[in-house]
């Protein structure tokens, strides 16, 4: 028993650190693929700039937990809608403020 119990303490003694690491906000990589996790991908249906919405086709979108559909966002800055045409393909970010889901970051994919 004793020479199992001691290589097997020994594993588990090596493993801790790293284990001790993990989910540590200090860790740039984490926060760098969270950050690029957030974006959604989007196609643009249609443009109102005079109301200040934006009228996207996209994928999931994780941070709200909202599934693919095609959808009116209000968009919280309107130079968002700049040079913005449908059929353009788009990575965004939105939120939910004041009951109103609202695109924050927008960027035209390549």
């Amino acid at each position: 028993m004793r020479t199992i119990a001691l290589p097997v303490l020994i594993a588990a003694l090596m493993a801790l650190p790293a284990w001790a690491d993990r989910g540590h906000s200090h860790n740039g990589g984490m926060a760098h693929a969270a950050a690029g996790a957030s974006l959604a991908d989007g196609e643009v249906r249609r443009v109102d700039p005079a109301q200040g919405r934006l009228t996207l086709k996209h994928g999931p979108i994780a941070s709200l937990d909202m599934p693919p559909m095609t959808m009116v966002f209000r968009v919280q800055d309107a130079s968002l809608l700049e040079g913005l045409k449908p059929g353009d393909r788009v990575r965004f970010e939105a939120q939910r403020i004041d009951g109103a889901y609202v695109v924050t970051r927008l960027e035209k994919s390549r």
